[in-house]
């Protein structure tokens, strides 16, 4: 195995770790009253600065791997849509992860060859991982799962039959809250995991 395949394969197993470690213990998500916000777009956007778009994709999917994993008893929300359809939550869980990872990675090496200082275009990195987090997961859910119990039952608590007012209530507050938080991290690590990058080149 070549000096940088192995490189590239320790740096993404400590990434992996970490995403992990978020996961399943308080440190990926922060809950103020009924915001929740989640930190574990930052391993996977920091990552993918390292990485490259390659590298994101991986520590999206593990991202959709550990919220797959939720479903199994740890999320009564994602044990509801594991029940209706298998296959249709693990889309849900897997695909806007693994299109956060790649897609903030690839616009990272973008943005880096031009004159933005590396914390704007790293925060925009973080903003964008954000986004497709949060509109990729909501958007697939109510695509896949529209007609099901689990959405109907969910627009009757909110007493709404618009499916695109449901979205946004559903996405809410956390999800500002959340852009704005990895926006910030983002433009913090991100300076700092691109001289990471440049050490091991």
């Amino acid at each position: 195995m070549k000096k940088n395949q192995l490189l590239f394969l320790t740096l993404a197993a400590a990434f992996i770790a970490v995403i992990a470690v978020m996961a399943f213990t308080p440190l990926g998500y922060l809950k103020v009253g009924v915001i929740e916000i989640t930190f574990l777009v930052i391993p996977v956007v920091a990552g993918g600065f390292v990485l490259g778009k390659w590298g994101g994709l991986l520590l999206g999917t593990s991202f959709g791997l550990t919220s797959l994993f939720q479903c199994f008893g740890f999320s009564p929300f994602g044990a509801a849509l594991l029940a209706v359809s298998p296959v249709r939550t693990a889309v849900v869980c897997l695909l806007p992860r693994m299109l956060l990872g790649f897609l903030a990675a690839w616009l990272f090496e973008g943005l880096s060859k031009t004159r933005l200082p590396v914390s704007v275009a790293s925060g925009l990195c973080g903003l964008v991982g954000s986004l497709v987090n949060t509109v990729g997961f909501v958007g697939l859910l109510i695509l896949l799962f529209k007609d099901s119990a689990v959405i109907t039952d969910l627009m009757v608590q909110m007493e709404t039959k618009n499916v695109l007012y449901f979205a946004l209530l559903f996405a809410g507050v956390n999800s500002l809250a959340e852009a704005a938080a990895n926006t910030v991290v983002g433009a913090a690590v991100g300076p700092v995991m691109l001289r990471l990058k440049k050490s091991i080149r």
